[in-house]
């Protein structure tokens, strides 16, 4: 399959499922949009932001099970799919480049009127979750306002990186710090092939649920992420990336929690029972990374599913999405 196959097949996709595709401002972020312009605090937009190794196309199942009123912007992350890199792969300033073209989405959305703020939801898995929560934690600027977040099979970077002095985590993990090497990730990665790494790091990290597993590799999928992932610039971008979560944004949540700067609104945690769940207390860790007050939801995926509960289990984690959000907006 060629790139531009893979690109057209994410594109008929979300045209089918309603979407519109835009590539925005001069990072050249693409996006998928619906009804930005029926935005409300009732209604507010959902920002569903993807993981590791894959791009938007992952929340194709999860779309037609929301709301058909649900406002959506569905953007790659720079980098992955087809965004164009960006200089800096730190959480924050991808989220800030992901803001920033919401807010020009919406505007053109509106071109009679100036937008003074919308309200969003977060919506985030994997290397997306820990944009959503850096995001959540540090604030999206004038323009926008978020009510809630969701991340989907994390838990915060320090919490990770500090399980390193378990053999069976380094293990378990050892892709953390051989992408955090850059230039060598990018050298051994390309002798070996981008589409044969990302196709094995996807099935290691699924679950063992036959169902699951069909979800998942449902609508040609794999093709579709590993053509994304034989792409040069996109094996440096997405190593950046872990380079970043090895270093800026280490120093950036340390400092959040030694300032108590931390997650503001309620808090909806999905992750996979069988596998992170068996690792961590997610209610216990995440209890420390909000403020007092706020409201902590948990839904444990069961029944063998793995890290891509959105695409594994597409029901269950729409189904806990829809209720939860029903909450947050009252």
């Amino acid at each position: 399959m060629t790139a531009t196959t893979a690109i057209k097949i994410q594109d008929t996709k979300f045209q089918t499922l309603g979407l519109t595709k835009a590539t925005t401002n001069k990072e050249q972020v693409v996006n998928y949009t619906r009804a930005l312009n029926s935005a409300s605090a009732q209604n507010p937009i959902l920002v569903l932001i993807h993981g590791y190794p894959e791009s938007s196309y992952m929340w194709r199942h999860i779309i037609p099970l929301l709301p058909s009123t649900t406002p959506l912007f569905v953007p790659d992350l720079p980098g992955y799919g087809a965004s164009a890199p960006i200089e800096k792969n730190d959480k924050l300033s991808v989220g800030t480049t992901l803001i920033a073209a919401l807010k020009t989405e919406v505007q053109r959305s509106y071109p009679s009127d100036k937008v003074s703020s919308v309200p969003v939801i977060l919506v985030g898995h994997d290397r997306g979750a820990r944009v959503a929560q850096q995001l959540a934690v540090s604030g999206v600027g004038e323009g926008v306002e978020v009510l809630g977040v969701c991340l989907i099979d994390i838990v915060p970077i320090t919490t990770q990186w500090a399980a390193s002095s378990s053999a069976a985590e380094v293990v378990g993990y050892f892709h953390w710090p051989f992408l955090a090497n850059v230039d060598l990730a990018n050298r051994m990665i390309g002798a070996f092939g981008g589409a044969n790494w990302c196709r094995e790091m996807i099935l290691k990290w699924a679950g063992k649920s036959e169902k699951g597993l069909k979800a998942l590799e449902a609508d040609d999928s794999l093709s579709v992420y590993t053509t994304f992932m034989s792409n040069p610039s996109t094996i440096n971008a997405t190593n950046q990336d872990y380079e970043a979560g090895a270093t800026v944004d280490v120093s950036k949540q340390k400092d959040d929690q030694a300032n108590g700067r931390k997650i503001k609104v309620p808090l909806l945690l999905i992750y996979s029972e069988a596998y992170i769940g068996k690792r961590y207390n997610f209610s216990q860790v995440w209890k420390e990374w909000v403020d007092e007050g706020v409201r902590i939801e948990s839904v444990a995926l069961g029944n063998g599913v793995g890290h891509f509960g959105a695409e594994e289990a597409p029901e269950e984690s729409a189904e806990a999405v829809n209720a939860w959000v029903k909450g947050v907006v009252g």
